[in-house]
């Protein structure tokens, strides 16, 4: 589990595939503290680490994974830029909320607006997802936690402050990307249940 809360920006150093796609990742983080078998979100996707270096670490990532995320629009080429956050420890602050690090589908950026020292992001969530973000609901976009401003059919929007965008990558997005969005789990919970009533 995780928070939504970035605490690194890594770097794709290179990629190979052979069977399962295989990328390794430069990091800040303190590598001697990560363990083999541990969970990274990477752009809000939950990777295993499988090996690890001085100021790297690599991950598997399946087809599924690249099917219904961004990684399959960009295949990660080296130089990419990715929000990393560690595994949710009991006793962490839920920063936050619970983001689960299994992404549901991709939206993308279709404006951007300046208001004030924050900028306005509005994106288009495909039409199966639309139904479960809700006006001051959360939502994880590519990993960050973030609060929906406002929604109108499939399209809903964010205000990400100055602070965000210089700790994530949201200060280089621009209209047109694609993005990992993650549905808050409550949403997810309480449609499920009015399915059965």
């Amino acid at each position: 589990m995780f928070t939504g809360i970035i605490t690194d920006i890594g770097t794709v150093i290179h990629t190979e595939q052979r069977g399962d796609l295989k990328a390794r990742i430069r990091t800040a983080y303190d590598t001697a503290g990560i363990d083999i078998g541990a969970s990274i979100a990477h752009d809000g996707i939950c990777l295993t680490v499988i090996a690890l270096g001085e100021d790297w670490y690599d991950v598997e990532i399946s087809a599924e994974s690249i099917a219904i995320t961004n990684i399959g629009r960009n295949m990660w080429q080296p130089g990419v830029k990715l929000n990393l956050e560690r595994a949710l420890k009991v006793g962490d602050e839920l920063g936050g909320h619970i983001v689960s690090g299994h992404v549901d589908g991709v939206a993308e950026i279709v404006g951007m607006q300046d208001e004030g020292d924050s900028t306005r992001f509005t994106f288009r969530a495909p039409e199966n997802l639309a139904k479960f973000i809700a006006p001051k609901g959360s939502v994880a976009l590519n990993g960050t936690s973030l609060t929906v401003n406002a929604v109108d059919g499939c399209d809903f929007g964010v205000n990400i402050i100055p602070h965000t965008k210089s700790v994530t990558t949201w200060g280089a997005a621009k209209v047109g990307d694609a993005v990992n969005l993650e549905i808050d789990t409550l949403a997810r919970y309480v449609a499920r249940l009015q399915d059965w009533a």
